[in-house]
């Protein structure tokens, strides 16, 4: 019971922590600011979009401000680098809630093996035997609840994270696909200009 007690409090810890991040995150988006910084690429004035979203800690914002900042070298690098940099944030610790949701059960199970076992240990001529059992396979049942329980517990907020983290993606990649096509027509107008 041990294990399946420390991958309790490792789901609790893990679930909290995103519910945190994920609230604080909301917080910090500022889509009265992203639209002043697209204005201003669309005007042509690169410099002064970025240096709207330096202090920016809107992950949309971060990503354009990377680009912005590297778009003479190569702009959609510095787009996927700061969308994969976005991205790798709100996706940290998904990868543990996925483990509990598949060592749970199998936990509850091994408990369930171990308290039969134990339970049959106990059968022989002693008065006894059969609140032994009875104690062997209510620990055993007990064991599988909770791994159930538990995966169950992760399950739900696993998936709800995972579909925060792809309207993120999308999010990012239509903004860093606006922010291409915008660029690449200033560079059209400059062409055409001179």
């Amino acid at each position: 019971m041990w294990p399946i007690l420390i991958v309790a409090i490792i789901a609790v810890g893990v679930v909290l922590e995103r519910i945190v991040w994920w609230t604080i995150l909301r917080k910090r988006r500022d889509p009265v600011l992203l639209e002043k910084i697209l204005t201003k690429v669309e005007e042509g004035d690169i410099a002064t979009a970025s240096s709207l979203g330096k202090e920016s800690r809107d992950p949309v914002i971060r990503m354009l401000w990377h680009g912005l900042n590297h778009h003479h070298v190569s702009l959609q690098g510095a787009l996927q680098v700061g969308a994969g940099i976005e991205l790798e944030r709100a996706g940290n610790l998904l990868s543990v809630l996925d483990t509990l949701i598949t060592l749970a059960p199998l936990l509850g199970l091994l408990g369930t093996v171990t308290g039969i076992m134990g339970a049959f240990h106990t059968l022989g001529n002693d008065e006894l035997a059969a609140q032994k059992v009875g104690a062997g396979i209510s620990e055993a049942l007990i064991a599988t609840a909770c791994g159930l329980c538990i995966a169950i517990f992760c399950l739900v907020p696993f998936n709800y994270f995972n579909r925060r983290v792809s309207r993120l993606r999308f999010e990012l990649e239509s903004n860093a696909t606006n922010l291409e096509l915008m660029l690449e027509k200033q560079r059209k107008q400059g062409e055409r200009a001179a």
